[in-house]
């Protein structure tokens, strides 16, 4: 038996998985564990193109696009690990991060599941790395605004559980299924993913059967990059449609016996707020195909690469090929340990910035602590890698042709 299984389903998002194998494969370096990557029917070549990068990885190509639910059940049961980590594909984990979250769950044998602080892209930490359970009361908090104007009161903020320190480790109720790790003998007793639930919400379902099943899950202050929608398309009908239904599902499952009186204003305001977010998709469609939307050179954001000498070249080449506007700075976490930081002072605030890392030069460690240290609106962390010679942004990849 490995000592870990890391399972990832994938969709279309070729280059951000390379990426995140790239930082599994660090990750795993000293430590029994095995990969599955499991396609949902992409049409971008992703299992083609990575399976020659990544030999030793484990790849189940479907014919069929099955939902994450199934597609990481799919992967769970073909993997034998003492403990199974359900990873996105536009993720990035840092070197030391799997080798804390075991020995964290092997010192704490009442650990059903554990997550980590998740890293927006311009170092903010995630809200969604700690959650509770959305009962219909939560739920009313979540949906009404009373959670966004007291985060951390923990009644009317407990659903992102904003009244517990981001510091240390620390009981929660939710574990984000961008990273979730388990142990199997909780799996085995609880069962699987709930495979109703094609995609969201089944991260919530599992969760709340582990604590049902007399686990605890926890939270633990490591840190990883999570871009929050490089896997899905979170402006589309589709995901309005399939997250609203998924909290329906959650509802009707575990709290489908509660009075009428209660179930229906609740299900009545689950339908309004995805009547609000499709209509609002719908306005600002129709603004951009009028023309009342155009994008705006002042946004168009400017480049300061940090790296070694042969990788700033190459970004350099890219950058001509594709018009980007940079500064480069040659240097490693040696030479300049603070990374962009030292660069602050003149950079303008009233513009958006891309800072890209030579992941050659700093390890995924040392980046989210650099950008961890000074979270900031207009600046954004991307990556240089030069095995496949690709920056990669929270917006766009660039590729030397």
């Amino acid at each position: 038996m490995k000592k870990l299984s890391i399972i990832i389903v994938s969709y279309n998002v070729k280059y951000y998985l390379e990426q995140c194998l790239d930082s599994v494969r660090r990750a795993i370096e000293d430590i029994d564990a095995e990969v599955f990557v499991v396609d949902n029917h992409s049409k971008d070549g992703s299992t083609a193109y990575l399976e020659r990068r990544f030999p030793e990885f484990n790849f189940v190509s479907s014919n069929h696009n099955l939902g994450f639910a199934r597609a990481n059940n799919i992967g769970i049961r073909e993997s034998d690990g003492e403990f199974v980590l359900l990873l996105n594909p536009d993720t990035i984990v840092g070197e030391t991060v799997l080798r804390e979250c075991l020995s964290f769950m092997e010192s704490h044998q009442d650990a059903g599941a554990c997550g980590v602080e998740m890293l927006q892209a311009n170092g903010e930490a995630a809200k969604e790395s700690r959650r509770g359970i959305p009962d219909p009361m939560t739920a009313f908090f979540k949906m009404s605004g009373l959670c966004a104007r007291f985060p951390k009161n923990a009644v009317l903020g407990h659903y992102y559980m904003g009244d517990i320190p981001w510091d240390k480790p620390g009981e929660i109720e939710i574990v984000s299924g961008a990273f979730c790790m388990m142990r199997r003998a909780a799996l085995e007793k609880v069962g699987l993913l709930d495979e109703d639930f094609f995609m969201y919400g089944e991260d919530i379902d599992l969760s709340y059967r582990l604590l049902k099943g007399g686990y605890k899950n926890y939270y633990l202050p490591c840190k990883i990059l999570h871009y929050k929608g490089e896997s899905t398309q979170r402006g589309s009908f589709a995901y309005v449609h399939v997250f609203y239904d998924a909290m329906l599902i959650f509802f009707r499952k575990h709290y489908g016996h509660l009075s009428f009186f209660l179930s229906i204003p609740i299900k009545t305001a689950i339908y309004a707020k995805a009547l609000t977010a499709l209509v609002g998709m719908v306005f600002n469609k129709a603004r951009k195909a009028v023309g009342f939307i155009q994008p705006s050179i002042s946004h168009m954001p400017e480049f300061l690469f940090l790296g070694r000498e042969r990788n700033i070249e190459q970004c350099k080449r890219i950058s001509r090929q594709k018009g980007l506007i940079g500064r480069f700075i040659t240097c490693d976490a040696t030479t300049n340990p603070g990374g962009h930081l030292r660069e602050i002072a003149s950079l303008n605030p009233q513009k958006t910035y891309q800072i890209v890392y030579d992941t050659e030069a700093y390890s995924y460690d040392d980046i989210f602590r650099i950008f961890a240290k000074h979270p900031a609106q207009n600046i954004f962390l991307a990556t240089y890698s030069h095995k496949s010679n690709t920056i990669i942004t929270n917006q766009e990849i660039y590729r030397h042709e």
